[in-house]
């Protein structure tokens, strides 16, 4: 039985797939949206979430602690510098997931997940077929 392992594996080993969040979690901090996979960005989510945790009790053990996890001092910078003032009066639910369209080479279900702060533009959440600019398929 399943029960109590709720931790999606992607399809990968375990360093991979802290190595994929990672570097997943560092762009969501650097451009503030991505376009991912959904199973991705659901997985992202979480660990995201809890690096904004980290970044709004704001200590040098937190940051060390964020800087462990994604391995990037600049993203680190932003998040703790940028992100989490702009979030900090919210109680959870930082980031946000949008459906996107299934990418046509191999009909992989796409995401956009972005900090709820920012809106989404109609091109890239609006249900076109087509990919937006500098999106890679």
């Amino acid at each position: 039985m399943r029960h109590r392992k709720k931790t999606v594996k992607l399809g990968r080993k375990a360093e991979s797939r802290k190595a994929l969040l990672a570097s997943l979690a560092v762009e969501l901090v650097q451009h503030g949206r991505i376009i991912t996979t959904l199973a991705k960005a659901k997985a992202l989510r979480p660990f995201a979430e809890k690096l904004v945790t980290l970044a709004k009790k704001g200590t040098l053990h937190h940051r060390r602690l964020a800087v462990a996890r994604i391995r990037d001092k600049q993203a680190v910078r932003k998040l703790f510098g940028e992100i989490a003032p702009r979030l900090s009066d919210r109680p959870g639910g930082y980031t946000r997931i949008t459906k996107l369209w299934a990418r046509r080479s191999d009909a992989a279900r796409l995401a956009l997940i972005e900090w709820v702060g920012t809106a989404p533009s109609s091109s890239e959440a609006g249900g076109t077929k087509e990919s937006p600019a500098g999106v890679g398929g």
